[in-house]
């Protein structure tokens, strides 16, 4: 079997109000999480930014 033992968290309810909390925001509640998601934004921005400004420079070469 797999290597359980108590859980003060689950017991009390505090791992499914985490769960379900992050499931209707779509905001992580661990740090690791927070970050990884914050990563992915920035890298997406970043992209979109640079097709924004290769767009404008395309467009002042052809002016």
């Amino acid at each position: 079997m797999g290597k359980g033992g108590f859980s003060w968290k689950r017991a009390t309810g505090v791992t499914k109000t985490k769960q379900n909390f992050y499931r209707k925001t779509g905001i992580p509640t661990t740090r690791s999480g927070r970050q990884r998601k914050a990563g992915s934004t920035m890298r997406c921005a970043t992209f979109i930014i640079l097709s924004i400004l290769m767009i404008i420079t395309l467009i002042l070469a052809i002016l």
